[in-house]
């Protein structure tokens, strides 16, 4: 009997919930194009913005890394330009998965694995000469064993062993925080030019997102770039994931 009760009182509750849903108005196909028409215009003004921000990004100055940092990966030991795995640029996820995150020690950070979830192909990242890993604080051992369960292949790698999550501002007296970071990659140099956390991250996961934070950009001629830089018309660079002739040897 209480059990029936808890449910009509369950039931009970969704229906004020529902009462309380605050819903659109309902206008006519003439009114809703009026009012459509006026969001494409700030929907556009938003586009031209972004695009200019991701311009801004690409005239950001950069800082030498010279401190040598090894990380634990499924392969061993791996210098900061490994990662880069012969490309000019690297993109690195901050994960939060370290003492006093929650699921410590079997699961990373939840919001960290909702971002990962969310992650586009990474062949086409590495078709515009970038790279894409994760790096924690965690063992090697319990990123691999938390990776299998939820199957997942971007590059994860361990920075249990050096200093790199404190010197670049993730983990510091009051906890262990996430971010991004874009780097770059000039024979043996290696630069770091771009940094975000927050907001800042969570409306990432394509491709373009990406790019649009790296100092190369989409690398399409549209682009607002410094002289120089790599550029292609967009559209025929583009191809189906296990198409792309510098991936296919890794399938």
């Amino acid at each position: 009997m209480c059990e029936m009760n808890a449910k009509l009182d369950q039931v009970e509750t969704m229906k004020t919930n529902e009462k309380k849903l605050s819903l659109p108005p309902i206008v006519s196909s003439a009114e809703w194009q009026a009012a459509h028409e006026q969001l494409l215009v700030n929907e556009k003004a938003a586009t031209r913005a972004r695009d200019a921000l991701a311009a801004e990004r690409r005239r950001l100055p950069m800082v030498q890394i010279d401190k040598e940092y090894v990380f634990e990966g499924p392969n061993g030991k791996a210098r900061l330009a490994d990662l880069f795995e012969g490309r000019r640029q690297l993109i690195i996820y901050h994960f939060m998965f370290a003492p006093d995150v929650e699921g410590w020690p079997k699961a990373g950070c939840p919001g960290c694995s909702f971002f990962v979830d969310q992650i586009g192909h990474l062949s086409h990242l590495h078709a515009r000469d970038t790279s894409f890993a994760l790096v924690s604080r965690a063992p090697l051992a319990s990123i691999l064993t938390y990776k299998r369960r939820m199957d997942w292949t971007v590059p994860w790698f361990s920075s249990a062993g050096n200093d790199f999550n404190i010197d670049f501002g993730v983990t510091t007296d009051e906890g262990e925080t996430f971010g991004l970071s874009v780097f770059l990659r000039d024979d043996d140099r290696v630069f770091r030019t771009y940094f975000t956390d927050g907001r800042g991250v969570e409306a990432l996961g394509s491709t373009w997102t990406f790019l649009d934070l790296t100092p190369l950009g989409r690398q399409e001629d549209w682009e607002d770039s410094p002289e120089g830089l790599p550029q292609s018309p967009p559209y025929q660079w583009w191809r189906r994931h296990d198409e792309y002739e510098h991936d296919r040897h890794k399938a």
